[in-house]
């Protein structure tokens, strides 16, 4: 039975101080209730052996001094059940889409230990897209945790929708989104654009709004993990994890470090800014039971690759996936950099000869393209050598033949979403390498699936 704990003693903004019978252990769950509405708070901090500093996770308008604070008796925690998938939750599992309450099984703690070193397993399958310049220069790893990198409006949130669109059709999996610090109108048009495409019914959107508080926004990634390692352990699902976005996970942590009064660190980060991305990223993992497949979406701070914040996420991941801004100028969607983008599955072994020659070779016509183009925008390419105005042409085509029209926004664009097998794609690039379509014209080479019926 729950039992009151203490009395709230001070109120600044969302940090709440109480005033305590007995200390509660860091992160427990406290609540208050007042005219109707229940109040949660989570432990952040001692202040002495009677007083304990606690962020809130709602609005603090109406919470006053000497109010009763009660124990919850652990961690915040959520109710799951099979009927969450095709839901839209809040941070608590509660429904934002107007349907019934959830019908819970049990409630389990968005605070959990990762599983143990010994049950998890090692990642080593390409899980394929569909999108040809990611299975080609930059493959997924089934099981493994994938970047997208990129400063504001490069095609993040559509590269996202359009993954989680891949794995419900290719892979016959389930979703999860976690939506972190997410504008209402991007979580509004997110939600109707997964009715439309027919995949919500196997996906769980979890959202954390940008207006709420930032222990809200903190914790709502931890609550979509707790969903997703459900669906992986005990419904055996292959999960597709996907969160929109990392770094905003990070601005609230910094923001509670700052109310909590802890002295900031690099660039203005929090000191605890290593250890709070481990806890998130080192619970994404494959076991026994399936895998938990990460792709997040990383805001990159004008677009420096060497932002604290940004090192701190790259270090967990497996594949790094650049958006550029300089691509997405030019029209070339999606706008991956493919002379950024890693992966470690980048190697002769795992992907074999072919795969592995064909993407090191179009990496090498796309690396002289870019090495020669000051020397073509001020002498022209005539300027050029023979062998070199060829590797040019067709590093052009290339580019333009790695762009790719997506399921998700074919309503925006009027052209339809292809998905492309690897095999077919490695075809086409190697006719490229290879001058079949030396002489087709740039424009037939763009926003296509395969080049099957283009003009060689």
């Amino acid at each position: 039975m729950d039992k009151r704990i203490g009395t709230i003693e001070e109120v600044r903004g969302p940090v709440v101080d109480i005033l305590c019978d007995r200390l509660p252990p860091l992160h427990r769950a406290l609540y208050a209730d007042h005219g109707g509405e229940r109040y949660t708070f989570e432990v952040y901090g001692d202040l002495d052996e009677r007083r304990v500093r606690a962020v809130a996770l709602h609005r603090t308008s109406g919470l006053r001094r000497g109010m009763h604070v009660f124990d919850s008796g652990g961690p915040l925690r959520v109710p799951v059940s099979e009927a969450c998938l095709g839901r839209l939750l809040d941070l608590f599992g509660r429904p934002l889409d107007g349907g019934d309450p959830l019908a819970a099984h049990e409630l389990r703690p968005i605070i959990a230990a990762a599983s143990p070193l010994s049950e998890t397993l090692a990642a080593q399958t390409v899980l394929q897209t569909g999108i040809k310049v990611i299975d080609l220069l930059c493959p997924f790893i089934a099981g493994g945790k994938t970047g997208l990198f990129g400063g504001a409006g490069v095609g993040k949130t559509v590269l996202i929708t359009e993954f989680m669109h891949s794995i419900v059709h290719l892979h016959k999996g389930v979703s999860v989104f976690a939506g972190v610090g997410e504008r209402i109108r991007e979580g509004h048009e997110l939600w109707h654009e997964m009715q439309e495409a027919g995949v919500m019914p196997q996906t769980v959107m979890i959202f954390g709004q940008m207006d709420e508080s930032p222990g809200v926004r903190f914790r709502v990634g931890l609550s979509a993990l707790t969903y997703a390692e459900y669906l992986r352990d005990d419904l055996h699902k292959e999960v597709l994890l996907l969160i929109d976005n990392v770094f905003r996970f990070v601005q609230a942590g910094s923001e509670i470090s700052g109310l909590l009064g802890r002295m900031p660190a690099t660039v203005g980060y929090q000191p605890t800014l290593i250890s709070e991305t481990a806890e998130l990223e080192e619970r994404i993992a494959s076991t026994r039971e399936g895998n938990i497949t990460s792709v997040q979406a990383v805001y990159v701070p004008a677009d420096d690759m060497t932002d604290p914040a940004v090192n701190a996420i790259l270090s967990h991941l497996d594949t790094a996936v650049v958006l550029s801004r300089a691509q997405a100028s030019k029209g070339i969607y999606p706008a991956v950099d493919p002379l950024t983008s890693t992966s470690k599955l980048m190697d002769r072994r795992v992907l074999g000869e072919r795969h592995y020659g064909v993407a090191q070779a179009v990496r090498g016509h796309l690396a002289r393209y870019r090495e020669l183009e000051d020397i073509i925008a001020m002498l022209g390419i005539e300027a050029l050598s023979r062998e070199d105005r060829t590797v040019v042409q067709r590093a052009r085509r290339l580019q333009r033949y790695l762009s790719q029209p997506f399921h998700v926004v074919s309503q925006h664009t009027g052209i339809a979403g292809e998905s492309v097998p690897l095999e077919s794609t490695l075809a086409d690039c190697e006719a490229f390498l290879a001058g079949k379509y030396d002489e087709t014209p740039e424009q037939d080479c763009y926003m296509r699936g395969t080049m099957q019926g283009a003009p060689a």
